[in-house]
């Protein structure tokens, strides 16, 4: 006798005998009143009517209409115990993981905590320019380079972030040449970024990024207003500095060189529409729309950073929708965020985007070597650290070796949080596929890496996204062009999220 109170339904009511077809796992989820969706483990959805996963579950479904061919096809359900094709579903599946194959591509160095700006988002809680004792010492940086080539990633991103890196270029310049020539003896494809706010950059310093092909990544907050207040200078207009640079590094290094990020604070949500023009007549083809983060000094200044994550939503779709009304007029502009989970929507192919992974993204994808020698686990676990919070802090590059940091007790205590198949609220998540897991965000804003989804700021802004991209899939018969272009013309080769 089975027992209807237990979670689990026993394994005959998924497979019985003489019925019209098996259950394969899915999951589903409402896109609004009318419609849901459904989606299995590789990412195949249908977008059908309220009640479409009950009528499944019951074996209600026609076989002679066209829904039952899609979830045939679509492998939701199958007519014999084991699909003929599961191999092929086994070997799409891996391809969605790939981004495991290889671990640990993106290695950041904090080269410095120096900066010349005072932004009162700051996540980093960066120091005055003179303090060079911030700066990353030689034997540091040589051990740290050491520990990024033991990876076993063909291919590796080696990221320069401060701070601003730029005030410490000489070390920059002498990581740059070292790993260069440890690539080649390494057979390893190597990229380089420097994350800067361009201020202190000069044209004798692009030459050596053009011989090196480094590309720049720099933050951009929109119209002059706005750009200053949340970047001040003490030199002058933030603003006036970095599009004029931004100007120099197009001339010198190319076009595509040079990528901008901009964050949102309580000002910015103001004027979505006014960024987003802006950004088109600074020649740029695509922008980040992304929240402040939850560190250093950006949870100081509540006044100009603290909002609820339902204003950014508002503000976000706000930005969408006009971003998708200047598509349709035959502008190619696209949005960064949207992009990233569509390409998971749309295409089999993993992404390189870290806070959308399963397992997360956090050691497995990208590590962060600290100036002071500490490596941790991402860019906001060493943001953590400089509010005194060690939990993420993996080890030291003087101290430890390469298997103790990155397969240490903590690495494997991390890796319990990181797979978004395992968590709760998240395992039986219809959006589940297209999401990832964020065990440093949980930490840092709920006291713990499992985290609870039903107050949690990255499960609300990711579900609200892709539920507004799911209707607009489902209700606009001209968007998928759009979005197919943006997925296809997207470069997405290292992590985005950085503060310059």
């Amino acid at each position: 006798m089975n027992r209807k109170s237990r979670k689990f339904l026993p394994q005959d009511d998924f497979n019985k005998e003489g019925e019209n077809y098996f259950l394969l796992p899915f999951r589903f989820i409402n896109i609004n009143k009318h419609k849901e969706l459904l989606v299995n483990d590789v990412g195949d959805y249908i977008i059908s009517d309220i009640g479409t996963a009950r009528k499944v579950v019951n074996r209600e479904i026609d076989k002679s209409g066209s829904l039952y061919a899609d979830l045939i096809s679509k492998f939701f359900i199958s007519e014999k115990d084991i699909p003929e094709l599961i191999d092929i579903q086994a070997t799409r599946y891996r391809t969605k993981k790939s981004f495991l194959d290889e671990f640990t591509a993106l290695h950041i160095f904090v080269i410095t905590l120096r900066c010349d700006h005072t932004c009162h988002y700051c996540q980093v809680s960066r120091q005055t320019s003179n303090k060079s004792k911030y700066d990353m010492s030689k034997k540091n940086l040589d051990r740290s380079i050491d520990l990024m080539f033991k990876s076993p990633s063909k291919h590796i991103t080696m990221e320069f972030q401060g701070g601003e890196p730029l005030l410490a270029f000489d070390n920059v310049k002498y990581a740059i040449e070292r790993a260069d020539k440890l690539s080649k003896t390494n057979n390893k494809e190597i990229t380089f970024v420097i994350c800067t706010n361009l201020a202190s950059i000069t044209e004798e310093q692009l030459h050596f990024c053009k011989d090196h092909e480094v590309l720049i990544s720099t933050s951009y907050d929109g119209p002059k207003f706005i750009h200053d207040s949340n970047r001040n200078f003490s030199k002058g207009s933030s603003h006036e500095v970095v599009t004029k640079k931004i100007d120099l590094v197009r001339k010198i290094l190319g076009e595509d060189q040079i990528s901008a990020l901009m964050t949102t604070t309580n000002l910015t949500l103001q004027y979505p529409i006014e960024i987003i023009d802006d950004y088109l007549a600074m020649g740029f083809n695509n922008i980040f729309l992304r929240p402040i983060s939850p560190y250093g000094f950006a949870i100081k200044n509540e006044k100009k950073n603290k909002y609820e994550i339902e204003n950014f939503i508002d503000f976000y779709i706000k930005g969408l929708s006009h971003i998708i009304d200047i598509n349709r007029k035959g502008r190619f502009f696209s949005e960064d965020y949207s992009t990233i989970i569509l390409s998971k929507i749309l295409t089999p192919l993993p992404v390189g985007y870290v806070d959308l992974q399963s397992p997360s993204g956090a050691i497995n994808s990208a590590i962060v070597y600290n100036y002071n020698g500490f490596v941790y686990a991402s860019d906001e676990s060493r943001m953590l650290a400089e509010m005194s919070d060690e939990t993420f802090n993996l080890g030291h590059v003087k101290d430890n070796s390469y298997n103790q940091i990155f397969y240490g007790e903590k690495s494997k205590n991390i890796a319990k949080y990181s797979c978004n198949e395992a968590l709760p609220g998240c395992s039986e998540c219809g959006f589940q596929t297209f999401c990832g897991a964020d065990p440093i965000y949980n930490h840092a804003t709920q006291g713990d890496m499992t985290g609870y989804r039903p107050t949690n700021g990255f499960c609300k802004k990711n579900m609200d996204i892709m539920r507004y991209l799911f209707n607009l899939i489902s209700d606009d018969n001209d968007i998928m062009g759009i979005f197919t272009n943006w997925v296809h013309k997207g470069k997405y080769d290292f992590e985005l999220r950085n503060e310059a």
